[in-house]
């Protein structure tokens, strides 16, 4: 089931509105690691990286875990999809008016042969 409301939606979009959280959640896309793993990349603080992944947690897109000392980090693509089928409604609004145009400027068209001048041969 998709996850319709507002405040949800605002979550995943604020959540991937930053560059290193995308880049954080397409590490765990190949599988769990540590807060340490995911701040390595980015020359960060674990303070910093725990940051970001409370953010991504708030949005429900990563699941975290504590082994001893070590908190352990995976994705939860399930809130993604609500953001997704977001964006479709706009594909499909854009690609209808493409297709409108598309055939407007189809109908104005002249004929391939007719409207250019004839060459003069020599």
């Amino acid at each position: 089931m998709v996850e319709r409301s507002p405040e949800r939606l605002d979550a995943v979009f604020q959540a991937l509105s930053d560059r290193t959280r995308r880049a954080m959640l397409q590490r765990l896309a190949e599988g769990e690691a540590s807060v340490g793993e995911l701040a390595l990349p980015f020359d960060m603080s674990l303070a910093a990286a725990s940051k970001h992944i409370q953010v991504l947690e708030r949005a429900g897109l990563v699941r975290r875990t504590v082994e001893g000392r070590t908190h352990r980090v995976r994705i939860d693509a399930h809130p993604l999809h609500a953001g997704a089928e977001w964006l479709r409604h706009y594909e499909r609004f854009w690609n209808q008016r493409l297709d409108a145009l598309a055939a407007l400027l189809a109908a104005e068209a002249p004929p391939a042969s007719a409207g250019r001048p004839g060459r003069k041969r020599r």
